[in-house]
């Protein structure tokens, strides 16, 4: 890959960062896909780039087996990158303006019964080495399925967050947008629970000249936080325990099954919206399928027309 291939995607990427406070997963996101185009196109670089060149990747990422919406996710990155290059004069043209990409499918990920997430619920509080371990670890699957926050937003709360017994959380969500997550009864005592831990930790890290950590879930590496990759394996553990496949278990499902089992339960999607921290309603409407039959049985038991006149 060419140095101007570099500057070019390490430019847009900062631009993304200061002009549109793109979160820091998305930038990543962009980033692999640039550079997996970018060294497609080797050795030419981006500058020389054709609609051909852009067409017969998108051909070569199917026959790769890439899904529908990771194509189509690539194609959107390489439409913004060239959109940016052409507002800073950099070319004279987009060449991925007018291709059609294959779209982003709208299906809804798998989801978890209730008693699924009753049984991973119940496997928390049994996986972990030591009593602190199984504590948070019942914490964070409590939260998960009470919030359905995302699993970023979940491992790098602040430990300020749920100081006080709050009812509700403020969260750091996407772009940095802010909003609030309502806490159930189950999540808040064991946010007590975990406290009573955590502070222990706290007063003996003060004793031996420790800095605190400000993280609800402190972890040992460079940031500071549990990372998302430690809790996509603890969650892999917990499955197991519960005696479910783990290989359809991640927080991402736990998010999707809060997000069901509220809409089935009656909640209005504009409020599931909210909660999930979805910037369009488009986004959240996906879930709508799970009132498919809650519609039916409220028509056929309450239209007067569809009741069966009584002979």
């Amino acid at each position: 890959m060419s140095d101007d291939s570099r500057r070019w995607i390490s430019t847009f990427l900062q631009a993304q960062a200061a002009e549109h406070n793109a979160a820091r997963n998305t930038q990543e996101a962009y980033g692999r896909d640039l550079l997996a185009f970018a060294e497609f196109l080797a050795p030419r670089d981006l500058a020389q780039a054709t609609r051909a060149d852009v067409e017969t990747y998108l051909v070569h990422c199917a026959a790769e087996g890439l899904s529908q919406s990771t194509r189509a996710r690539r194609l959107s990155s390489i439409r913004q990158l060239y959109r940016f290059a052409f507002e800073e004069g950099w070319r004279s043209d987009n060449p991925a303006l007018q291709i059609k990409g294959p779209g982003a499918s709208q299906h809804l990920p798998k989801s978890l019964s209730k008693d699924d997430v009753l049984r991973l619920l119940s496997a928390a509080s049994a996986t972990g080495r030591t009593a602190r371990e199984r504590q948070r670890n019942a914490l964070l699957m409590e939260l998960l399925y009470a919030t359905g926050l995302r699993v970023s937003e979940l491992v790098t709360l602040p430990l300020s967050s749920v100081r006080g017994a709050p009812r509700m959380i403020l969260v750091r969500g996407k772009g940095d947008k802010d909003r609030m997550a309502p806490l159930s009864d189950p999540a808040r005592a064991a946010i007590t629970a975990w406290l009573r831990l955590r502070d222990a930790d706290e007063d003996l890290a003060r004793t031996t000249g420790k800095p605190a950590n400000r993280y609800l879930f402190p972890g040992s590496g460079a940031e500071g936080h549990l990372t998302r990759q430690q809790f996509f394996g603890l969650i892999k553990a917990m499955a197991l325990t519960a005696g479910l496949d783990p290989a359809h278990v991640s927080p991402h499902v736990l998010r999707h099954a809060f997000a069901t089992h509220l809409l089935a339960g009656g909640a209005d999607l504009r409020v599931i919206q909210t909660l999930l921290g979805h910037a369009d309603l488009s986004s959240t409407e996906i879930y709508t399928h799970v009132l498919e039959d809650h519609l039916k049985d409220l028509v056929l038991n309450h239209h007067p027309l569809a009741k069966t006149p009584k002979t």
